[in-house]
């Protein structure tokens, strides 16, 4: 009998415990903020891809156009349409616009240009301290504004700027923001680009430009309906002889050298 016993435990095989049961554990109860967005949920899921898809987008526009000469841009069309005629513009590579001129629109207009990488601490922290009554703004932050956005001073718009003006410093080469600027910047009513402004004020080309001409042209941007670089005021003409000896002192210390 005891054989017997031994032999039917040993067929039975090793003795298995219940499987324990696992304790389920409790959800936790939403928090008000997911109580409020949750009819919203799907709303805020494509708001969310909505805004990565156009930052991507924006990016990709960046990149063709460190490449691809843009063929117009808002200010341009909008002085157009005021005027009733098409604007003056003729596009120029770098390479034939006289160098005084790149020195020149630097120096008149954003000094540390080769320095930072699109926002200029020094002179925002000026602009803060005089109380708004000087511009802070960037050669690279008014490409950006010109090429890819609208004039104005909505926080929109800034708050655009300001997104797109290191994705531009890090796809661009600082000539190529320089060499875009120079050409679409607005010279006089109608006048857009360094090409067309040398032939409406001077009757020569870009690359011919003298170190005076390429001053007083870089004096008239800040005010371009309001000044002459031809006929100019004895304001201008004080502003285009300091702007010509910072062109020339910024290419003695080498904040030119990002550009030359």
């Amino acid at each position: 009998m005891a054989g017997s016993k031994s032999k039917s435990t040993a067929q039975q095989g090793p003795r298995l415990d219940p499987p324990k049961r696992s304790r389920k554990r409790k959800a936790k109860p939403p928090t008000l903020v997911e109580k409020i967005l949750a009819p919203y949920r799907w709303t805020v899921k494509w708001a969310i891809r909505s805004v990565l898809l156009i930052a991507v987008l924006s990016v990709l526009l960046v990149g063709l156009l460190g490449y691809v000469n843009p063929p117009t841009t808002h200010t341009m069309w909008s002085e157009g349409r005021r005027l009733g005629d098409p604007v003056e513009q003729v596009w120029v590579p770098a390479t034939q616009i006289a160098p005084v001129v790149m020195r020149s629109a630097v120096a008149a207009e954003d000094a540390n240009f080769c320095l930072h990488w699109g926002f200029d601490v020094e002179a925002i922290q000026a602009a803060i301290a005089a109380g708004g009554a000087r511009g802070a703004s960037t050669i690279s932050q008014q490409v950006v504004k010109n090429v890819f956005l609208w004039q104005g001073r909505s926080w929109l718009r800034k708050a655009m700027e300001a997104g797109l003006t290191p994705v531009v410093e890090a796809l661009w080469t600082k000539r190529r923001i320089l060499e875009v600027y120079l050409n679409i910047a607005e010279f006089d009513e109608g006048v857009f680009g360094v090409q067309a402004a040398a032939q409406h004020y001077f009757g020569v080309d870009a690359r011919d430009l003298s170190a005076t001409q390429a001053a007083r042209l870089a004096a008239v941007l800040p005010s371009p309906k309001t000044r002459s670089a031809s006929r100019p005021s004895n304001f201008v003409q004080r502003r285009g002889a300091s702007i010509r000896a910072g062109a020339e002192t910024i290419r003695v210390d080498g904040r030119a050298d990002c550009f030359q």
